[in-house]
């Protein structure tokens, strides 16, 4: 199903169109809602349909904006340059955790995982709850000695992305194997289309489980779990986690970056920026003035409200590089 964040239709609103990542659809949804009441004029639709189907969107020129939780590759770039004779910039908005959301019975305290119980599950080499590496890592609980199932997006996806990209540093074979991508040929499990597709796979689903965006796994009030970071200290998911995750990260000019398995002692290991992405030339007057003043309020006014929403903020110096980036906007 497709979500649209439309704000409320005035006959007189200019309208600027975006498409792309579920990841970060909770919080565009309420900043697009609030921007249109400060600003009647202006009327933002986005619609929630995964990164890989922003990243294309945007390409075609059918939407004014698109939205990916992993930053274009070379090749995606060079490809939007060769259509439109000019480039598309990155714009980081906030940063997300995604986390291993399960449907076991019986289980009250959060599992833990480390990176390599995780990359053999997803790889279909750990296939029992009760697995003896399960069972190391998690002393005194009763696991079932029953088949894991694994749920995994069936659509292009940020999210995947960032799985996949995390997946693929902590682990050899994941890396020589499957890779990382928004959509990757999956050795094991069932799919869902979009972070809510997922979240029901696994709430329907015994002895499941699946990556999920944090902001659903909380929602749904889904059980989910530790995952060991590179310090070697099990991490639940959590805004400061995922803010630690991006505290000193060298941030190249063009925005694209990766924070899964940061080295930072207290970094929740699989969290990762969601990025805007916005053509360098937007011919129409009226629909660059609008992108562009709604972008400098994303990064200002509208971090505020990141929190309450279960997303970090970005930290200052970034945003500082970003609001300076914008002139780049012709």
């Amino acid at each position: 199903m497709v979500l649209l964040a439309t704000a409320r239709i005035s006959n007189a609103a200019l309208r600027v169109t975006g498409a792309g990542a579920t990841f970060p659809y909770p919080i565009y949804s309420k900043w697009f809602d609030e921007y249109h009441k400060l600003h009647p004029d202006i009327e933002v639709n986005y619609q929630s349909i995964g990164s890989g189907g922003g990243i294309r969107q945007v390409t075609d020129g059918t939407v004014d904006f698109g939205a990916t939780d992993g930053p274009m590759t070379d090749e995606q770039i060079k490809a939007y340059k060769d259509k439109h004779h000019f480039g598309i910039l990155h714009f980081p908005t906030v940063i997300g955790a995604v986390v291993p959301a399960y449907n076991v019975a019986g289980i009250k305290e959060p599992l833990k995982f480390t990176p390599e119980t995780l990359a053999g599950i997803f790889l279909g080499r750990i296939t029992k709850w009760n697995d003896p590496e399960l069972a190391k890592i998690n002393p005194g609980v009763s696991l079932p000695d029953s088949g894991i199932v694994v749920a995994h997006r069936a659509d292009g996806s940020g999210t995947t992305y960032v799985w996949t990209d995390y997946l693929s540093k902590v682990s050899g074979d994941w890396g020589k194997s499957v890779g990382k991508g928004t959509a990757v040929k999956w050795p094991v499990g069932l799919g869902g289309k979009g972070n809510e597709g997922v979240a029901a796979v696994i709430k329907n689903t015994p002895n499941s489980i699946g990556y999920v965006e944090l902001i659903y796994a909380l929602r749904s009030d889904m059980p989910f779990g530790e995952v060991r970071n590179a310090a070697g200290k099990f991490m639940k998911g959590s805004l400061a986690g995922a803010s630690a995750a991006a505290a000193g990260v060298a941030m190249p000019d063009d925005f694209r970056v990766s924070i899964t398995n940061s080295a930072a002692p207290d970094a929740y290991p699989i969290a990762s920026f969601t990025w805007l992405l916005i053509p360098e030339k937007i011919s129409d007057p009226a629909k660059k003035t609008a992108i562009t003043q709604l972008l400098t309020w994303v990064l200002t006014d509208g971090q505020s409200m990141s929190s309450k929403l279960s997303y970090a903020p970005l930290p200052k110096s970034v945003v500082d590089k970003e609001l300076n980036s914008i002139s780049l906007i012709q």
